[in-house]
């Protein structure tokens, strides 16, 4: 299947088209789903033959998706019993269907009544559980007997097996309603849900594999969604190839411009990522004041020192003397170590106004721009904004805590607003454009919380671009290449204690590890099974 991210309505769209136009029964969907769940589990859990596994049913299809999970464990020689979290009056559908069979078939059911009859069944010791009570038909706070049962398993010490999507996550955000299950594996069906692919959904999906259960490829083509996972397939196709004949003129050149007094390690760490992705050549632009600190860093990039102002960073001289630096280079990287004194804001008013070439931006920049908006001149050519939560609320005039709610739609906003590309960094980075599309990173971790890691991406972003993506490829396949990057850090050294330069140094076994597949590359964490 294509690796898009639906929301709940998308999903159910794309389900009534394949039922109602395609004319394959809803029936059959559940069977498949259920069947999907059995199979992934094993592969995960091992054999079915002698588990105890106890499936929550709720009334709706997720529910129906369970009974049918119940009666192919119990054909595997899984010991099932199946607990009904609903009224069996107000089941329905092709649910009502599945659960008659589970009574034909005589499997144990209990109609669950209270917590209390819950704690009396979980004595007995169980070591799977499934949970198909909510899926994708959460609306608002998860309340009654459902949300009392979710709470009994936090902590669950057996393995829980979320049917499509844990009960209790948005499927639209990934926010917790109230409470949710914690899953150890998660199968979703048709489509990435984008709840399971940004946090804190993800943190509650667990492992994520997207099953096929018959919906036409078909279908899902033709909803246009615009939301997309990236992939390390997808990468591999945008990267350019490095021909034999090739001199470092091919691989363009990149101009990092940044710095300031107590931070000229960040720009040059820029650059290295810059060259680190394979461009052929690095420029760095900063105050001469601390040129000497910057240049001993770095000897494969060419270190230019500008005229600063007595605050110790750029100044509008400074761009004044950059003129031949940036009629030599083919994509812009402006922010690192940037600093937001005055003379520094005026000095990106100035370089946004000559800049004709594309510009990554990061750091104290987006700090300018965001107490000096009208900065960003209305035409200017084509942009990255790479902001983290805070800067992103600054840039927005709101607060982290609502850049967080909705990370999907903050992103899609301010790529409007700037009319820019906006990569919003974080666990689960999201890159957006102006056009609406969106995507989703799926590598990194929590060891990428670390000092310069955003210059990194900085660099790696406008080194790729240099070698012919256009900003949205570089966007998404650097954010991409950067996580991949972490992510080999923390196989290495452990997530405590890796810093950005480990990052710079792993970005080109990252790179082998996309192009030619050799190497040990972590799995990525959401999967599609067949």
């Amino acid at each position: 299947m294509l690796p898009v991210l639906v929301t709940a309505e998308e999903m159910r769209q794309m389900d009534h088209r394949t039922i109602e136009e395609m004319g394959i029964p809803g029936l059959l969907l559940m069977e498949n789903a259920g069947l999907q769940v059995v199979s992934q589990a094993e592969k995960r859990f091992g054999n079915w033959r002698g588990k105890r596994v106890l499936v929550l049913c709720g009334g709706g299809n997720n529910g129906g998706d369970g009974m049918v999970v119940a009666r192919h464990a119990a054909q595997r020689g899984a010991g099932v019993l199946v607990v009904l979290v609903a009224d069996p009056a107000k089941v329905a559908g092709d649910a009502l269907t599945n659960l008659r069979i589970v009574q034909k078939l005589e499997l144990p059911l209990q109609v669950l009544r209270s917590i209390d009859e819950l704690r009396n069944l979980w004595a007995g010791g169980w070591d799977i559980v499934v949970d198909a009570l909510l899926g994708i038909g959460v609306t608002g706070e998860v309340r009654g007997l459902v949300g009392e049962v979710i709470r009994f398993f936090e902590g669950c010490a057996a393995p829980v097996v979320a049917v499509d999507v844990p009960s209790g996550i948005d499927a639209d955000t990934g926010a917790v309603c109230g409470c949710a299950m914690r899953a150890t594996l998660t199968v979703t069906f048709g489509a990435m849900k984008v709840g399971l692919a940004v946090y804190p959904g993800a943190e509650y999906a667990g492992e994520v594999v997207v099953a096929d259960i018959g919906i036409p490829a078909a279908v899902v083509e033709q909803a246009n969604i615009p939301r997309r996972l990236i992939t390390r397939e997808q990468v591999r196709e945008w990267l350019p190839a490095r021909p034999s004949d090739a001199h470092k003129g091919h691989f363009g050149h990149v101009l990092v411009v940044g710095g300031s007094v107590g931070l000229a390690g960040a720009p040059m760490m820029a650059a290295e990522a810059a060259l680190r992705v394979g461009a052929g050549l690095c420029s760095v632009a900063l105050p001469k004041s601390i040129y000497a600190a910057a240049a001993s860093t770095l000897r494969e990039a060419m270190v230019h020192p500008l005229p600063d102002a007595p605050e110790g960073c750029l100044s509008v001289e400074s761009i004044d003397a950059m003129t031949p630096l940036l009629q030599r280079a083919n994509v812009l990287a402006i922010g690192p170590g940037w600093s937001t004194h005055p003379p520094a804001r005026e000095a990106l008013r100035k370089l946004l106004a000559v800049a004709r070439v594309p510009c990554v931006i990061d750091a104290d920049a987006l700090n300018c721009i965001a107490q000096e908006p009208d900065i960003l001149p209305a035409e200017h050519p084509p942009l990255v904004l790479t902001p983290h939560p805070g800067e992103m609320a600054r840039l927005m005039n709101t607060d982290t805590a609502t850049v967080q709610t909705d990370r999907l739609q903050m992103a899609r906003q301010a790529a409007q607003r700037f009319g820019a590309v906006v990569a919003l960094k974080g666990a689960r980075t999201v890159v957006a454009t102006p056009e609406g599309r969106i995507w989703v990173n799926p590598t990194g971790n929590a060891g990428m919380a670390t000092g310069g890691s955003g210059d990194v991406l900085t660099g790696a972003i406008a080194g790729l671009i240099a070698q012919g993506l256009d900003v949205q490829q570089g966007a998404a396949a650097g954010v991409y290449i950067h996580g991949l990057a972490g992510d080999l850090a923390a196989q290495e050294l452990g997530m405590a204690g890796f810093i950005a330069g480990d990052i710079i140094r792993l970005l080109p076994q990252a790179m082998r590890c996309i192009q030619t597949l050799e190497g040990e590359a972590p799995a990525e964490p959401l999967k599609t099974g067949g």
